[in-house]
């Protein structure tokens, strides 16, 4: 089958999330609330909503540039891709929680749990597509070995551990994780 119908639902779950990320973010309505004095404590919150921001933009983004090389999916890529929407939607509920305890270890590690559901359900999206459906060759070789994504998962590992510790560290791996990706992906950019 075609991948047409699955793109245009991801891209209405990945801007759901978006949305809901934002609506997250409340605004000061204490006696000062009109000042940016007030919106010193709100600090957290917006720097974990601008790394989640960053995250599920970089997630669609790649997410764009796979499916411009895909030419057919099977029903293991459609529940693949499900798996990675599932792990994308919990990042909102993740984002507050750290955005509210920005120091603490649980919801740090949480975030980072979160953030390696994501990558491995990325990566396995990847594995079915190249894997299970013979027209997509030109995916496969754009991807490759893909060590910038089992880097990434390494990094997140090492960032929950971190987080048990030192949970400001932890933060640094996955705000590390997300420079990494930032730029496009040369290899798939290449392909087209």
């Amino acid at each position: 089958m075609k991948p047409e119908r699955l793109t245009a639902f991801s891209d209405g779950v990945i801007a759901i999330i978006i949305t809901i990320m934002v609506l997250e973010i409340k605004v000061p309505h204490e006696e000062d609330g009109d000042t940016f004095k007030a919106l010193l404590p709100m600090l957290p919150n917006f720097l974990s909503y601008v790394l989640s921001f960053i995250y599920v933009g970089i997630y669609w983004n790649n997410h764009h540039h796979v499916f411009q090389l895909v030419e057919k999916i099977n029903g293991r890529a459609l529940w693949a891709n499900l798996f990675l929407l599932f792990s994308l939607s919990l990042i909102p509920v993740t984002t507050a929680w750290l955005g509210e305890h920005i120091k603490s270890k649980d919801p740090v590690a949480l975030y980072g749990i979160v953030l390696l559901m994501c990558a491995v359900a990325y990566r396995y999206l990847i594995v079915i597509l190249t894997g299970c459906v013979e027209d997509n060759h030109e995916l496969a070789g754009g991807i490759g070995k893909d060590f910038k994504g089992i880097i990434s998962i390494v990094i997140y590992i090492v960032g929950i551990v971190l987080s048990f510790f030192i949970p400001l560290l932890a933060i640094a791996c996955y705000v590390g994780v997300a420079l990494m990706w930032v730029t496009p992906d040369k290899r798939l950019e290449s392909k087209k």
